[in-house]
């Protein structure tokens, strides 16, 4: 309901209720924002098995891998993705929204202009039923003082909610970039592997040809020839599965990167040597992922907002204070519009307090507390992921490098089993069949070998994307950089 202060005081009180107003601006209430504390461990579980010499993982990880190609097409990336551009369709949004909230809090300045012809009826206006002209112009303004805070608050959920966007926007950046990175690196390996195998074919095709000469020459058997026609077609029959593999890589890429199907399938036929594995450790305290990780910042600021929202609706129990004004020309001839003798104007203050709403105020406080609570539960929860996302990527590496190294040993001693049954052959030393069971040995230990080191790299890009790191903030990243972690002493 509305009621004038003239109404609930004597005479000359409204100027007393005005000043008391006044005397109350600056009082805010709702809780004040608390920064987040989590208890996190001082060392990792896994340390890094890279030497520790090592730079750590930096924003721009991407240039560790020292692939001038692979930097480009993240680049590209960023600028064609469609995720990345709803992103920043949404940050302008929250930039919007913000102005819109902030605007709620200053005074409204109202432009009003009107004019008309009406005839009463002679029936209710004791015959004169004469026509008349109005006109009317002025000003209408209008300004609710921010007594109680509640404004104050708005403006706090306001700010936190866009740098929730901003956030929101650098976890695109940052899964982009990761995904790029690791369909790149598959498509790579998958190359290599092609490449491996069709030498392998290569081989077997030579060895086919040397198998029918001896054999037309009597010093071979037809058996012989047929298990390597055998060996050779298993083989043969892999090569569509990796080739398509490679379309299927390419096209993935080219829908990151914002293109048709295709559109990278000249630049990226060319087998390329596979990308130098870079050698990068973790940040030596596991609290600095709460500065570094985007998710961690988005769900803080998401706690920062919820805070606010409670001092919004803790607001609404108390009276609203508003300052209001008219001025304007009211004339029934237009010529004696702007006369001195058209003006009028109104001023005062004036207080709309609900007084009985059947306890949706309370409740919606009520409703705000929960939510703030279980926003600040899904805080310490991304927060215990984001640990758990590191030690198991930390732990997978660690093991994934031993494999690598495994497999290593195992080309080399295939190699030198296969050198060593085709000389005793060529010798009359051993049959064919162990030259056969030799190579395929061998071809499987070197396809292994690059499937585990391609799981390795891809691992890494896992790490460098759970650590935080390749990704800039869309308003700078010296503004994250600057400013301390969430739950590190900061109110933000």
């Amino acid at each position: 309901m509305f009621l004038s202060p003239l109404a609930l005081v004597p005479a000359g009180g409204c100027l007393a209720a005005l000043l008391l107003a006044w005397a109350l601006a600056g009082c805010t209430l709702g809780p004040d924002y608390p920064p987040p504390v989590v208890e996190l461990p001082q060392q990792w579980q896994n340390p890094s098995p890279l030497d520790p010499t090592a730079s750590p993982s930096p924003r721009d990880w991407t240039n560790l891998f020292s692939d001038a190609q692979l930097g480009a097409l993240i680049e590209r990336a960023l600028q064609g993705n469609f995720e990345v551009k709803m992103a920043a369709a949404r940050l302008r949004q929250a930039r919007a929204r913000q102005r819109m909230v902030h605007s709620a809090g200053t005074a409204e300045i109202d432009l009003t202009g009107e004019g008309n012809r009406s005839q009463r009826s002679a029936n209710v206006s004791n015959g004169a039923s004469g026509a008349q002209n109005f006109f009317q112009l002025g000003f209408d303004a209008s300004w609710e003082l921010d007594i109680f805070g509640g404004a104050r608050r708005a403006n706090e959920g306001a700010a936190a909610r866009l740098a929730v966007a901003d956030e929101e926007a650098n976890s695109v950046r940052l899964s982009l970039a990761a995904e790029v990175a690791r369909t790149y690196l598959e498509l790579r390996g998958t190359q290599q592997r092609l490449l491996i195998a069709e030498k392998n074919l290569a081989v077997q095709n030579q060895t086919l040809v040397w198998m029918r000469e001896r054999e037309q020459s009597g010093f071979g058997t037809r058996l012989e020839v047929v298990q390597t026609e055998t060996q050779l077609a298993l083989n043969q029959a892999r090569l569509p599965e990796l080739a398509q593999g490679i379309v299927e890589r390419n096209y993935q890429l080219c829908l990151l990167l914002g293109l048709p199907p295709g559109a990278l399938a000249t630049e990226l036929t060319a087998t390329a040597p596979w990308p130098p594995q870079p050698t990068v450790r973790p940040p030596e305290l596991p609290s600095e992922l709460l500065r570094r990780r985007p998710d961690i910042r988005r769900a803080e600021r998401e706690l920062a907002a919820a805070t606010a929202d409670i001092g919004v609706a803790v607001a609404e129990l108390f009276p609203r204070f508003t300052l209001e004004g008219l001025l304007g020309l009211q004339s029934t001839g237009l010529g004696a519009l702007l006369s001195s003798n058209s003006r009028y104007w109104s001023a005062g203050p004036s207080v709309r307090w609900s007084l009985f709403n059947g306890g949706r105020v309370k409740a919606a406080i009520a409703l705000n507390e929960a939510r703030r609570d279980e926003v600040e539960l899904n805080y310490q929860q991304t927060v215990l992921a984001a640990l758990t996302e590191v030690e198991r990527l930390l732990s997978r590496q660690r093991h994934q490098e031993q494999v690598v190294q495994t497999l290593t040993r195992a080309v080399q001693s295939a190699t030198q089993a296969f050198d060593q049954a085709d000389g005793r052959y060529r010798m009359g030393l051993a049959t064919y069949l162990e030259v056969l069971q030799s190579q395929r040995a061998l071809f499987v230990a070197q396809d292994q070998q690059l499937l585990s080191r391609q799981e390795l790299a891809t691992q890494q890009v896992a790490l460098f994307k759970a650590l935080g790191g390749g990704w800039q903030s869309v308003h700078g990243a010296a503004q994250h950089q600057q400013s301390p972690p969430p739950g590190a002493g900061d109110s933000q």
